[in-house]
């Protein structure tokens, strides 16, 4: 029983490690020229290390799960908050933060800021968009959904009839938190270069952390938080790279240059007259 323990445990902490260094691999994707295609060899081999990462952690799927659940572990209050917290940032977090960072940066004429939060919401949303469909889809059970946890419980489509509580795979707010730091680094990177060698393991990381959190409180299995790192990750890294060669799209020339501002505290004004020129 102590080694499967120890396996366990060395399982969750692998999971955690192995999360952070796809960070810091990733960080390595970002590239902020306007002319590189929206999709690239790099991609594919990204999104086969991914896919090659989902599959292995698979069969360590359980033992994870009996690690984190452990009476020790379930009973320690930093763990508990620090999981709600994670959690909470990740979703409905994630969303809040970027509508008011857009809000904030229209209304105080800060262009960055604006940018920064519309790109990290509409990442957001196409990485949850995605993720929902593949849940519904796979139907897969989640871990406190049987008496006994079964990681092989699936049933195709099942999500979109049954409950909440089959829709594991992948893990919705591993999305948001990986769509998030995606972009956020992806943008940065092309505001200060030098400085994502700092900014890229701090997003990813508490990215990783939002999944070991989902994993804590048994909503997820190993695998489903590895493939939601992979969407996340894809929606943030795309959303901001057709934003760069496609700066003058529809969805961005309305809402990056529509002037908008106080005019008192009584009424805003909003003007169709470009901000950025």
């Amino acid at each position: 029983m102590k080694s499967n323990s120890r396996a366990g445990t060395w399982t969750a902490g692998g999971l955690t490690l192995g999360l952070l260094f796809c960070a810091s691999a990733l960080a390595a994707q970002t590239d902020p020229l306007i002319t590189r295609s929206l999709f690239t060899w790099r991609d594919a081999a990204l999104a086969g290390g991914f896919v090659a990462a989902t599959l292995a952690i698979r069969p360590l799927d359980l033992s994870a799960e009996s690690a984190l659940q452990k009476p020790a572990r379930q009973q320690n209050r930093v763990f508990r908050k620090a999981a709600i917290t994670f959690k909470t940032i990740a979703a409905p977090g994630s969303l809040v933060i970027g509508v008011s960072m857009y809000a904030t940066g229209r209304l105080g004429h800060e262009d960055r800021l604006a940018e920064l939060g519309l790109l990290g919401t509409e990442a957001l949303l196409v990485g949850e968009g995605v993720g929902t469909v593949l849940k519904n889809f796979f139907g897969r059970a989640r871990p406190f959904a049987d008496s006994v946890p079964n990681p092989d419980n699936w049933q195709l489509m099942r999500g979109f009839t049954s409950t909440d509580k089959y829709r594991s795979f992948p893990s919705g707010h591993t999305v948001a938190g990986f769509a998030a730091a995606a972009a956020v680094t992806a943008e940065t990177s092309r505001w200060w270069p030098g400085k994502t060698w700092l900014i890229a393991p701090v997003m990813y990381g508490g990215a990783s952390l939002v999944g070991l959190a989902r994993m804590y409180e048994n909503r997820h299995w190993a695998s489903d938080v590895i493939l939601g790192a992979a969407i996340g990750t894809f929606a943030g890294m795309k959303i901001v790279r057709y934003h760069r060669n496609h700066p003058d799209n529809r969805v961005d020339r309305f809402l990056l240059n529509a002037s908008v501002s106080p005019s008192d505290l009584r009424h805003v004004s909003i003007s169709l007259i470009p901000l950025l020129h």
